[in-house]
């Protein structure tokens, strides 16, 4: 029998960390068949535009191509681009709603989940989660401009925020306020942990990375000693390129989910050492008859 892992309490850093994975081994399969329901067809249209936008520019690049060719592939390059990034947004919008609003159901209904509940909540904040993604992501870059220092402190609040508007049923701009306040007296443990989440993740991005950047030097003759930079181009069209290419974005999508888990566990820690709002809740039901 797999065991209720319950959010709603304080957790070490070590722990948020075991529990994280805890949460994807034991709930693997129905998570993840939840996740490829709604979020695959996003993924295949940001895989699909990765692949174009790299064939597109590979033939930019192509200085033998006539004028004509060269302005088709220009064009098709921006376009193919434009697609990439406005897939990319949505693919991240939709994986967080749906990775947080799967957790919501998880914790509500003590373990079990409703799909139709979750995707019509995801439906129903995509705008709401863009909206506060583009905001969080100008807030941190202007505060990377600015300053390095800025950008760090208002990475960890803001990162929050997502978790604090599906968990706590606020609006977008009552969320990125509250980040701040929930993290007050807590930022460098908070910092800490999202920095080993980080770090974990990135690891296991640049090992899915990895082979697609080996292949493009083995190709391009690195490795005997035997360069040729005109091989380059002919890589971003080589099929074998693509598809490492494609595998290592999707792997790199599929560990943000970590990430989202992580920042979850976060959220409940913090909101507990706040609001007590777990502790008040099992107060309640201690006299409450037990599901069947």
């Amino acid at each position: 029998m797999i065991s209720f892992i319950q959010f709603k309490k304080q957790r070490e850093l070590g722990e948020i960390l075991s529990d994280t994975f805890a949460f994807i081994r034991t709930q693997f399969k129905p998570f993840m068949t939840t996740y490829f329901k709604i979020v695959a067809p996003y993924l295949v249209v940001l895989l699909i535009a990765l692949g174009f936008y790299m064939y597109s520019f590979s033939t930019v690049l192509d200085f033998n191509s006539t004028n004509y060719n060269g302005v088709f592939s220009g064009v098709s390059m921006l376009v193919s681009g434009l697609v990439f990034m406005v897939a990319m947004i949505l693919v991240y919008a939709v994986s967080q709603s749906t990775v947080l609003h799967y957790i919501k159901s998880y914790s509500d209904l003590n373990g079990e989940i409703d799909f139709e509940g979750i995707k019509t909540n995801v439906y129903g904040s995509l705008w709401s989660f863009i909206g506060l993604g583009i905001i969080v992501v100008l807030s941190i870059m202007a505060g990377f401009i600015f300053c390095i220092l800025p950008g760090i402190y208002l990475a960890v609040p803001l990162s929050l925020s997502f978790s604090i508007m599906v968990f706590m049923d606020k609006s977008v701009g009552e969320s990125y306020s509250y980040g701040f306040t929930l993290v007050k007296d807590e930022w460098w443990i908070t910092f800490a942990t999202l920095l080993v989440v980080g770090i974990i993740v990135g690891i296991a991005g640049y090992a899915f990375s990895l082979p697609a950047v080996i292949y493009q030097y083995a190709s391009m003759g690195i490795f005997s000693g035997e360069m040729d930079a005109t091989s380059l181009t002919g890589n971003f069209v080589d099929p074998v390129y693509l598809i490492l290419n494609m595998i290592g974005t999707l792997a790199q999508m599929l560990l943000n989910i970590i990430s989202i888990i992580a920042g979850a566990f976060i959220f409940f820690n913090l909101n507990e050492k706040k609001n007590f709002t777990g502790t008040y809740e099992r107060i309640q039901n201690l006299g409450s008859t037990p599901r069947e």
